[in-house]
This record gives C-alpha cells, structure tokens and sequence, in this order.
C-alpha cells in the first residue's frame, strides 16, 4: 500500500514537473532557435490591476483580409493563421500573405484568430489575429515612458522561430518613415 502511494506521488510530482519544463521549453525555443526580425507597433492601455505595468501593443498584422486565407465558410475562434512576412527597405518586416497552413519557407508567424464568427465572410473583411506578442512587461515607470515616447508608433523586436511561434524581446525608438 505505501509503495503504491509513494509511486503515485512520485508519478504526480513527475508529470507536474515535466508540463512545467514544456512550458519553459516552448517559451525559450524562438529565443534559442530563432530569427530576429522587427515590426512596425503601436502601444495601448499600459497598465492592469491584475497583470501589472505593460505596454499593450497593436501590429499592423494583427488585421488581416480573411481573402487572403482562401477559405470559404466559416473561420472559427482560435483557428490557426500563419501569416507571412517579408523585409522591407527598412529592414522592419510587412504583411506578405496569410494561410490556414504552414508556409514551406521564408518568415512567417503563427496565430490564432481572435474570435469565433458564425457568419460567411465576404472578401472586404478583415480578421484579428494574436500571435502572443501583444503584451510588453515593463516596471511602471518605464511603461509609461514607453508609452509616451511611442504614441505615434515604435519598433517590435521579435525573435521567430522556423515553426512561426514568436518572443517580444523589445520595443524601441518611435518609428519614422
């Protein structure tokens, strides 16, 4: 009987430990395996009661044209969207396409779309996308400042991994054309 509790226990602590390092793992792999690239952003709503200061950013990818998908039907909450991207003449990285399948090649983020929708699509509509690169964690000083400094837009420096799953590193210099 005691053996059979303590082999349970252990299973227990096992399995808490091992979800735990799946989760540290599938946060650090963009940052260990991959490709910094930069994105045009602009902050909202920096602070929250519960999460803490952060500066919450808006991308010009996070809007997509639901035509570009190629889907007919419906699009549902939280389906999977990779999005392509390419460098501009600035170096900061632009909208280049968007599939409900994984590109072969070339920089791409995966997302995921933001709400559930019932109704056909027509090809004028534009669909949320997150990546989990919304949300800049700063102390509360800095994330004023931040806001304050990139109210006209700012620069995203995000590291991508090959299988599109991307990290926020920084957000720096406000941004200009």
């Amino acid at each position: 009987m005691k053996k059979t509790v303590l082999a349970g226990l252990v299973a227990v602590v096992g399995l808490q430990t091992a979800v735990l390092a799946g989760e540290y793992l599938g946060a650090m792999y963009p940052l260990w395996t991959g490709e910094p690239i930069q994105l045009k952003t602009v902050p909202y709503d920096p602070r929250s009661l519960f999460r803490g200061n952060y500066a919450r950013l808006r991308y010009e990818i996070s809007d997509i044209p639901v035509a570009d998908l190629g889907a007919r039907g419906r699009i549902r909450g939280g389906e999977v969207v990779y999005v392509r991207l390419t460098p501009a003449e600035n170096g900061v990285y632009e909208y280049a396409g968007a599939s409900l399948t994984r590109p072969e090649s070339g920089v791409f983020l995966r997302g995921r779309t933001d709400h559930a929708r019932r109704w056909r699509w027509d090809d004028s509509e534009r669909l949320h996308v997150r990546y989990g690169i919304e949300a800049y964690f700063a102390p509360k000083q800095k994330a004023l400042e931040l806001e304050d400094r990139l109210r006209q837009g700012g620069i995203a420096e995000i590291m991508v991994a090959g299988n599109g799953k991307a990290t926020l590193t920084a957000v720096v210099e406000a941004f200009r054309e």
